[in-house]
């Protein structure tokens, strides 16, 4: 995993004041990076157009075009003059070479928005709207230096940004690029180093992005074992037992040792699970919620509750008010927006809509991990917020394989298996989330085609 940032003025700051590294030495570096990626991954592009704006990410982008001039047939365009001191030192520089900025905007092989970078902190004016809007319709490779242009520090997306292929970051990421509403923006993601190391550039972040290899499937390396010693979940289910069972098969697909469906009986059950009126009383951990309905009596779940035993609540629970008489427990809550908008006006924390929380999905994530430090939130989304109390980590590999219905109830259930087999709650949350969005993504059905089945059948692939 790797660290996340909201901002990074305060690491350019300790490289000037404790490493003695100027802000041209910075953005040599940030300029060099860029310039060795485009040469190294689009070895036939001949033309390069980039456009600048006034400040420091403007800068990035004027002595991108010096040190790509030569190479490459350079177009720099300024949409507004420098207007920092770095800036007009880089443009001097430029200009030195003979580089003059165009004043017409043209396709060309490569195009690099160096327009505002993680700067942008009011709506665009009409003139910078459309530039954006005649920047995406070019045919070229399109760049983004630092962030793209119309994406701003909180994740929040304006009504015109640039829609990159890749996204070249400095310093470290920030953690904008990774909002729901970047998704469709941002493209791929690289980091920059600015003359030093990353680890001696970062510091310390309670916001972590999720890597491939931070997925540890729960394999069994001991030999001498029984169904036993892999914990016993059960499953409590509704009127909608389908979605019950697919959260049981799930969780006997990644090392749960026994799963129980509880509740009425269900006729055509799946010969691998078992079934019970009432909660065994082996039980290492409870998954409720998926196919509950909202009619189910409430003296049925007071009995599951009153088990104090790892949980994992999903979907329907949250429209039962008993629900919330355990958020004190060590429990796991996986809400999607919509019901997570529920959960916020239940416990009278905000009281917003969908679209509010989908702009703001950190600040709510933080907001609702500070009153309730004991839970562990996995809100679902594109980019899947897994946190507690002060740590909160990112899942950047969702993709659209995973919208369809079922999808939610899998993951619940994963959750559920490494709770029975004694993960603790944040760590199950987070090697569940993995899981799931791995063996969607490992899946050679196309995107349209993927159902929870294939999801469940990929699990046997991870490593």
């Amino acid at each position: 995993m790797q660290n996340l940032f909201y901002e990074v003025d305060s690491l350019d700051k300790h490289c000037y004041e404790e490493l003695h590294l100027s802000e041209d030495i910075l953005m040599e570096h940030a300029a060099y990076g860029m310039a060795q990626y485009i040469q190294n991954h689009h070895i036939t592009a001949k033309s390069v157009l980039i456009v600048c704006g006034s400040g420091n990410n403007g800068a990035d982008g004027i002595t991108l075009a010096r040190l790509l001039h030569g190479s490459f047939k350079v177009a720099l365009f300024l949409h507004k003059d420098p207007n920092t001191e770095i800036g007009k030192l880089q443009l001097q520089r430029t200009k030195a070479l003979g580089i003059q900025p165009v004043q017409e905007l043209e396709d060309a092989d490569i195009i690099v928005d160096a327009l505002f970078g993680s700067g942008l902190n009011k709506d665009m004016d009409q003139n910078t709207s459309a530039l954006l809007e005649q920047l995406n319709l070019f045919t070229g490779i399109k760049i983004a230096c630092d962030m793209p242009s119309g994406l701003n520090k909180d994740g929040h997306l304006y009504k015109h940004a640039f829609v990159a292929d890749t996204t070249l970051t400095m310093g470290a990421l920030k953690r904008g690029l990774y909002s729901d509403k970047a998704k469709e923006n941002v493209g791929c993601i690289h980091q920059l180093d600015l003359g030093i190391h990353r680890d001696l550039y970062e510091r310390p972040s309670n916001w972590k992005i999720l890597d491939t290899d931070d997925l540890k499937p729960p394999f069994r390396d001991k030999k001498n074992t029984h169904k036993g010693n892999f914990g016993h979940l059960s499953v409590l289910h509704g009127q909608k037992e389908g979605a019950a069972i697919i959260s049981a098969l799930s969780a006997s697909s990644y090392g749960a040792g026994l799963v129980t469906l509880v509740g009425d009986k269900i006729t055509a059950l799946p010969y691998s699970l078992m079934q019970d009126e009432t909660l065994p009383s082996n039980t290492t951990a409870i998954a409720c919620g998926m196919g509950l309905g909202k009619d189910f009596q409430r003296d049925r779940l007071s009995k599951v509750f009153a088990h104090d035993i790892p949980c994992v609540l999903d979907a329907d629970i949250f429209y039962h008010s008993i629900a919330y008489d355990i958020f004190h427990r060590d429990i796991i809550i996986t809400p999607h927006p919509k019901e997570f908008v529920h959960i916020l006006r239940t416990i009278k924390l905000a009281d917003i809509s969908v679209q509010e929380l989908q702009d703001n999905r950190f600040y709510y994530a933080e907001l609702f991990c500070k009153s309730y430090p004991n839970i562990t939130l996995v809100l679902k989304g594109a980019n899947t917020i897994i946190a507690k109390n002060s740590s909160f980590f990112i899942n950047p590999h969702g993709s659209s394989r995973l919208a369809k219905g079922g999808s939610g109830d899998v993951l619940s259930g994963l959750c559920g298996a490494l709770l029975a087999q004694g993960y603790s709650p944040l760590e199950s949350a987070v090697q569940a989330s993995l899981a799931q969005t791995l063996s969607a993504e490992a899946s050679e059905k196309n995107s349209y085609s993927l159902n929870p089945e294939d999801i469940i059948k990929g699990l046997s692939t991870l490593s």
